[in-house]
């Protein structure tokens, strides 16, 4: 007989009839007359109940003793109702096979408290935790509901190159690769040759997958791409990874108000299937992790989300006599206490922010006709800050190059991206969203590495 999900027989009549369950052992406890096993697949949050009579208790003793937290078994009876609070069946249980014993003495996941600084030791094994499990079908749900956004309003999609010379931030906080022998080459004290590399040139670990779905936004008008994208950053914080997933569409003959209205469909859309297809999930994360979390995710989708430029919302920073850390001034890089403080304290709901400063904003942004300011826009929501950045790009040729040639830019890199000025040029833009951001903000967990498998940071390569 076939097994069904854990899911599938909590959700299904209990009309008597025989079923069969597979999964793992969360919990074992035992009475003189029965024996209560809950069981669980993945497949959702809740356990299935298993109970074994005083009868039964007695032909499947020795597979009872092995039947610990964490052992993977199976188990056939009848699905009946269950007396229980909660829940709508349980099995009645009449046989117990134990496929992988999980002895206690050495299973780390025991029924008791973890940390999350210790379940990261061991993330090989967290997924079995509620916790867990509950971001990795969060996860699951959301990288689908991506896809059906895009594929809904006639996007393309793209797969970018994870190899590149390109620093599309132009930051240089790249990977860089190479099958050179450096060894060899520190030992001689000789400079490096590149033509002698894999690919003739410096390469690297991309950092954004923006510029070439540019290339075909120019030629397929509404494009996404949704894939790794690195950093090499050395930062210990709880927002940032060296490895993540990043959501970013472009449109051709889109221009920045076009761009803001796509974020904030976006946005609401992502928050929206959460709350109706994660609901169990969301629930747990409310109870456990971010108190208010669904109620804060409802308003978001129900309320406009409200427009200012940079130099607006930095005056209203400066007029709230509010005590920052940082202290908020015309040029400088809003910081994450700034954010929330716009979305939570002044205006109650999410914020789009606009036309930052040229200096602080990355060369491809298009440069607006006051001379200081991009047409750049980030989006920010309470209880989280920036979620989404953004810009019109720069589609005019000699405002590009000239852009680049201020940054110092090494133009052979990118001919190629000024080739897309020179024929057929239109006004076009796109953001980036990233996965792990949006994670932390649709289930309140506040690292970056409780969101993804298995987390990339600075000293950080396990499993």
């Amino acid at each position: 007989m076939s097994s069904q999900s854990v899911k599938e027989l909590l959700y299904s009549q209990p009309d008597g009839r025989t079923v069969v369950a597979k999964g793992w052992v969360r919990t074992r406890r035992q009475t003189k007359t029965a024996v209560f096993l809950e069981v669980n697949d993945g497949s959702c949050l809740s356990n299935l109940q298993c109970v074994y009579s005083a009868d039964t208790m007695e032909n499947i003793a020795a597979e009872l003793a092995r039947a610990g937290t964490g052992a993977s078994v199976r188990i056939e009876g009848t699905l009946v109702p269950s007396p229980a609070s909660g829940q709508k069946a349980e099995i009645a249980a009449v046989s117990l096979t134990v496929i992988g014993e999980a002895p206690a003495d050495s299973y780390p996941l025991q029924k008791k408290a973890h940390s999350m600084e210790f379940l990261r030791e061991i993330a090989h094994l967290r997924a079995r935790t509620n916790t867990f499990g509950a971001v990795a079908r969060v996860r699951n749900r959301m990288a689908f509901a991506v896809h059906q956004f895009f594929q809904e309003r006639g996007f393309f999609y793209v797969h970018t190159p994870l190899i590149t010379a390109s620093d599309a931030e132009g930051a240089g906080a790249m990977f860089q690769l190479t099958t050179l022998d450096l060894d060899r080459i520190a030992k001689s004290g000789g400079p490096v040759d590149y033509d002698k590399d894999f690919f003739g040139k410096p390469a690297y670990l991309t950092v954004s997958g923006q510029l070439n779905a540019e290339t075909y936004s120019q030629a397929m008008g509404r494009v996404y791409t949704f894939g790794p994208t690195f950093r090499a950053e050395n930062s210990n914080t709880t927002r940032h990874l060296s490895e993540f997933w990043m959501i970013e569409p472009e449109v051709a003959f889109n221009e920045l108000a076009d761009n803001i209205d796509l974020a904030e469909e976006f946005i609401r859309y992502l928050v929206r299937i959460a709350l109706s297809d994660c609901a169990e999930d969301l629930s747990f994360f409310d109870a456990r992790i971010q108190p208010g979390l669904i109620e804060s995710l409802a308003k978001v989708v129900a309320t406009p989300f409200t427009r200012m430029s940079y130099t607006e919302a930095v005056a209203r920073l400066e007029k709230s006599g509010a005590a920052f850390e940082f202290a908020p001034y015309w040029g400088c890089d809003l910081q994450s206490e700034h954010e929330k403080y716009l979305t939570e304290k002044i205006i109650g709901g999410p914020v789009v922010v606009t036309d930052y400063p040229k200096e602080i904003k990355s060369f491809y942004m298009k440069q607006n006709e006051d001379g200081r300011t991009v047409a750049a826009m980030d989006v920010l929501v309470p209880r989280f800050g920036e979620i989404i950045g953004g810009s019109e790009r720069e589609w005019r040729l000699d405002r590009l190059e000239k852009v680049m040639e201020e940054k110092h830019m090494p133009r052979s890199n990118y001919e190629w991206y000024l080739d897309l000025r020179r024929f057929g040029s239109t006004p076009h833009s796109g953001f980036g969203l990233g996965f792990e951001r949006l994670l932390m903000y649709v289930t309140g967990m506040t690292n970056i590495r409780d969101v993804i498998p298995f987390p990339r940071a600075p000293r950080l390569a396990d499993f």
